[in-house]
């Protein structure tokens, strides 16, 4: 954040300092995404995924914890070997309840490959729109109000996400 903040005033003296004057344009891209058919399309199936992981993980742990409960009710019965081999099953299924979590949603799991499988031609798409835009307005720099950079004053006349928008469609 503060090296985005710095390269901005950087390049705002650089540019007073030659007298040259910048024309600077930002987008919105969450609006852009909320708003484009292919992103909600692809968003929709991301969630299912989730959605059909998240059930199965709440199966196994429905199964775990009636186990578990068995368990519980029997363990002053069952023999000492017995009490062991319980235990080495429900520690084994939660052993597989979190290597399926870790599978589906870990750093490198299945939903971050769907997502970007399914989000970056989108992301590509509507990168292109944006430098389109920005050439044929001839815009020296543009940002994404969405992102880490914080506008603390902006003019609507240099959104240019409306004109992202059209060019995508």
């Amino acid at each position: 954040m503060k090296k985005i903040t710095i390269l901005f005033f950087s390049i705002l003296f650089i540019g007073n300092t030659v007298n040259a004057q910048l024309k600077i344009g930002y987008v919105d891209s969450e609006s852009i995404m909320k708003q484009l058919p292919d992103a909600q399309d692809a968003q929709k199936k991301i969630d299912a995924f989730i959605q059909e992981w998240q059930e199965e993980i709440a199966k196994m742990q429905a199964e775990w914890k009636k186990q578990y409960k068995e368990y519980e009710n029997r363990k002053l019965i069952m023999s000492n070997q017995k009490r062991a081999e319980v235990e080495k099953e429900l520690v084994a299924l939660e052993d597989r309840i979190q290597e399926f979590k870790q599978k589906k949603f870990g750093v490198n799991g299945e939903l971050f490959q769907k997502q970007e499988e399914l989000m970056k031609p989108i992301q590509n798409k509507i990168f292109n729109a944006i430098k389109e835009v920005a050439e044929e307005n001839d815009l020296d720099f543009v940002f994404d109000r969405s992102g880490d950079l914080i506008f603390l004053y902006a003019k609507e006349e240099y959104d240019i996400t409306s004109l992202v928008l059209e060019k995508l469609q």
